[in-house]
C-alpha cells in the first residue's frame, strides 16, 4: 500500500524513490512486523486468557509440561496479523506470489484454527482428525502446485543443489512434489513445535535465509551470476518473508522460555506452509532439505519411532518422539534444548548459503 501510495510520488520529492528498492522495503516490513507484534501481544494474551483459550497438555507428554497447562494458546493469529498487515503495508501488491503466499497463511492458517478450536473450545483432545487435517492441507497445497504449474513462465524444473549442470525437468511430476513440499513442511513445523520458542526460532532463521533465496532468484543479473533459475517477480517475495520475520521475533518475545503464549497449530501450520511454497517458488525445495533440516529431523524421528514401535511390539528408538522430548527425558533443561536447537538451525543456514556459490 505505501509503495503505491508513495513511489509515484518520486517525481515530486527524489527520496520516495527508495520504495523501488526490495532492500528498502523489506528492511522497514521486518520492522513493522516487529512493532505490531510487540504492541498488539499483550492485548492479544490478554483477551486469550479472557476467553478461556488455554493449552491441552497429552497425558503421554513429558510430566514437566503439565504445569503449562492452561498458557493461553492460539497465538499464531498474532504473528498473521503482524505479518500480512506489514506485508499489504510494503509490498508491491500487483505481484502475484505476494498473494499466493497470502492464500498459503490464510488457508494453512484455517485449517490449523478449526484443529485449535476443536481442541480448546469444543474440549475434542485430538481436535481434527489426522485424515481430515491431511485431506484439506493437500487440497490447499495442490491449489497452489496447479498455480505454480499454469502460470507463465514458471518453470518446472528442479534445481539440484551443488550441480550446476542438473536441472532435470518434471513436468507433470511437479505437482505431487510441490504438494509434497508444502505438506511436509507444514506438518514437520507443526512437530516442532512442543517447547517455548523452539519453533519460531528455526522458522524465523529459516524465513531469513530464503529471503535471501527470494532476492537472489528474482534478480537476473544475480541469479544468472550464480547460474540459477531466474523467476521473475520472485523478489518481492523477501518483502513477505521479512514481514515473518518481523513478525516472528515479535512473537519470541511473548514465546521465550517459560512462554507467555504459544502459536498452537493455527500459526505453525501457516508458517510451514509458507516456507514450503517459497521454497517451491524460488525453485529451491531440495535445499530445504538444509534450510529446515531440524524440521525434517523432528518429523524423522516420530516416523521412525511409530514404526519401529509397530515392527517390534512396542519397543521405542527414542525415549519419546518428536526427538526434542527424548533430549528432555535425558536430563537437558528445556532451555538448553532451544538455544541447542537454534544453533544447529543458524549453521544449517549457513551451510545452505554455499549451495549459491558451490555448483
Amino acid at each position: 500500500m505505501l509503495y503505491h501510495l508513495l513511489y509515484p510520488l518520486r517525481t515530486i520529492f527524489g527520496g520516495f524513490n527508495v520504495f523501488r528498492y526490495i532492500t528498502f522495503r523489506s528492511i522497514f516490513a521486518v520492522l513493522t512486523a516487529l512493532m505490531i507484534s510487540l504492541i498488539i501481544g499483550p492485548w492479544c494474551i490478554r483477551k486469550l486468557k479472557e476467553l478461556q483459550i488455554g493449552q491441552y497438555i497429552r497425558e503421554d507428554g513429558p510430566q514437566s509440561h503439565h504445569s503449562k497447562a492452561g498458557t493461553p494458546t492460539m497465538g499464531g493469529l498474532m504473528i498473521l496479523f503482524a505479518m500480512l498487515t506489514s506485508t499489504l503495508l510494503w509490498a508491491d501488491l500487483t505481484n502475484y506470489y505476494v498473494w499466493l503466499l497470502v492464500f498459503v497463511a490464510l488457508s494453512f492458517g484455517f485449517i490449523g484454527f478449526m484443529d485449535d478450536y476443536l481442541k480448546v473450545i469444543k474440549k475434542q483432545n485430538r481436535g481434527l482428525s489426522g485424515r481430515a487435517k491431511l485431506l484439506w492441507q493437500t487440497g490447499a497445497a495442490l491449489a497452489v502446485a496447479l498455480w505454480f504449474f499454469f502460470y507463465p513462465g514458471f518453470q518446472t524444473t528442479l534445481t539440484v543443489p551443488f550441480f550446476k549442470n542438473l536441472q532435470p525437468e518434471l513436468s507433470w511430476g511437479f505437482i505431487p512434489l510441490a504438494v509434497f513440499v508444502i505438506v511436509a513442511t507444514a506438518n514437520a513445523v507443526n512437530l516442532t513445535d512442543g517447547l517455548d520458542g523452539l519453533a519460531i526460532g528455526p522458522v524465523t532463521i529459516a524465513a531469513a535465509f530464503y529471503l535471501i533465496f527470494a532476492y537472489v532468484a528474482g534478480h537476473a543479473r544475480i541469479a544468472a551470476y550464480l547460474q540459477l533459475p531466474f523467476v521473475r517477480g520472485a523478489g518481492e517475495l523477501a518483502v513477505f518473508l521479512g514481514a515473518l520475520v518481523g513478525a516472528g521475533i515479535g512473537f519470541l518475545w511473548f514465546n521465550a522460555y517459560p512462554a507467555q503464549v504459544f502459536m498452537g497449530d493455527v500459526g505453525a501450520l501457516a508458517l510451514g506452509g509458507i516456507l514450503g511454497t517459497v521454497a517451491v517458488a524460488t525453485k529451491q525445495e531440495i535445499l530445504l532439505i538444509l534450510v529446515g533440516g531440524l524440521f525434517v529431523v523432528e518429523a524423522v524421528s516420530v516416523i521412525l519411532q511409530v514404526a519401529f514401535f509397530k515392527m517390534t511390539n512396542g519397543r521405542r528408538i527414542f525415549r519419546m518422539a518428536p526427538i526434542h522430548h527424548h533430549f528432555e527425558l535425558k536430563g537437558w533443561p528445556e532451555p538448553k534444548v532451544i538455544v541447542r536447537f537454534w544453533i544447529i538451525s543458524i549453521v544449517l543456514g549457513l551451510l545452505s548459503l554455499s549451495a549459491l556459490k558451490l555448483r
